[in-house]
């Protein structure tokens, strides 16, 4: 089998997984707000906590595209396993990409196979969009670091046996980079699904419109030790762009779940629309809803063509923030737009759990939040244009 024939036989098989084992069971899940540990398993037993991972550190080494593709296809199925994969995947980006030989040696194999998740952590309860508000701290005593502070909105917090924190170091050599030049990455190592460890405290899951059966947590950091080779890289004060580097792929990421959650309202509606009659016809037939159909599909098959337009400029090592903004932007917003639409379609049967687009519809918001809001990928998009045009 040549390397295309192999990845497509494992998004054949992601997809099977996903209508076979995780659409039969998200409403339950999603009711229960229950954390579906033996699909998180399975997705391991698959190999897709390493499909980025290069292969000599036990991964798939596949590449981006063929990542958010798959995202799409689980997303489809339920956006909340996907996130199991999401801040997972980028630690391992940061691990691969910024870490020592060391860190590399000692951490992806593991992140590979599943054995520990990552979580990463950059948001504080005062701080999100504006990462230099950040006040969480790490000082330096003897050959550790002793850290204090609290995160917040931890995907994975509680399951993850890593951490990529996002921390103060005051003191320490400035990387000159102005409000962000203090900020740290530690890979903060703990016991997954433990509540305490060492200093760490992990908080309740949090209660979610949408984005169910994944924990969402809060993190707090009481005089908690980690050792000096905890630094991402063995260098202090670099932080800021090391996580900014992450978040470029967390937005592709985004944007590919956004579309994921777009088709599936999408099919959905064609569905209802061909059974559902009024007036002695179906509705699929009244022009009003052939038109919404119309325009839903042409937005998702747009948007899906972005995405994947961001995730090959990524893999191919071009700069890719501006794409990247534009993908989550437009996928984000299609995914809201189409899913209200699919809503309307269904009428008030879209109003009850007992159909998927009542789920879909919560689950949409959550793309135009995380990794950055809408607003915010329109401040990154608008700089990119306007320093393309003075340079």
């Amino acid at each position: 089998m040549t390397d295309a024939d192999t990845t497509a036989a494992l998004v054949d098989t992601v997809r099977r997984f996903a209508r076979q084992r995780v659409a039969p069971v998200a409403a339950r899940h999603d009711a229960e707000d229950s954390y579906p540990a033996d699909l998180v398993a399975d997705m391991a037993d698959m190999g897709l906590f390493g499909i980025t991972i290069p292969e000599a550190y036990g991964g798939l080494g596949l590449d981006l595209v063929t990542y958010t593709t798959i995202v799409e296809e689980l997303a489809w199925a339920w956006m909340s396993v996907t996130g199991f994969l999401n801040t997972h995947f980028m630690v391992s980006y940061l691990v691969n990409t910024f870490g020592t030989e060391d860190q590399r040696t000692r951490l992806l194999p593991k992140l590979a196979c599943g054995e520990i998740r990552g979580a990463y952590s950059m948001t504080e309860p005062d701080a999100g969009s504006d990462v230099a508000a950040i006040t969480t701290k790490a000082v330096r005593d003897g050959d550790d670091w002793v850290v204090n502070g609290t995160k917040a909105w931890l995907t994975n917090g509680r399951m993850a046996g890593l951490i990529a924190m996002l921390v103060r170091t005051p003191g320490e050599p400035a990387a000159g980079d102005g409000r962000h030049g203090e900020l740290t990455v530690l890979l903060v190592e703990k016991e997954p699904g433990a509540d305490r460890h060492g200093g760490i405290t992990v908080g309740p899951n949090v209660h979610k419109l949408g984005y169910r059966g994944i924990e969402t947590v809060e993190v707090s950091l009481a005089d908690h030790r980690v050792p000096a080779d905890a630094v991402l890289g063995g260098v202090t004060n670099r932080g800021f762009a090391q996580m900014m580097a992450a978040v470029e792929l967390g937005r592709v990421n985004i944007a590919a779940r956004a579309i994921g959650v777009a088709q599936r309202a999408l099919d959905e509606s064609l569905g209802y629309a061909r059974t559902r009659t009024t007036f002695g016809r179906r509705i699929a037939d009244h022009q009003a809803i052939g038109f919404k159909l119309a325009e839903m599909a042409t937005k998702v098959t747009a948007a899906r063509l972005l995405y994947r337009q961001a995730a090959a400029e990524k893999q191919a090592g071009e700069r890719s923030d501006l794409t990247a903004s534009m993908a989550k932007l437009f996928c984000a917003e299609t995914c809201w737009e189409v899913c209200g639409e699919a809503l309307r379609i269904h009428g008030g049967n879209g109003y009850a759990a007992e159909y998927p687009v009542e789920r879909l519809y919560r689950d949409a918001p959550l793309m135009i939040i995380g990794d950055g809001t809408s607003e915010i990928q329109k401040l990154v998009i608008s700089r990119r244009l306007l320093e393309a045009e003075d340079t």
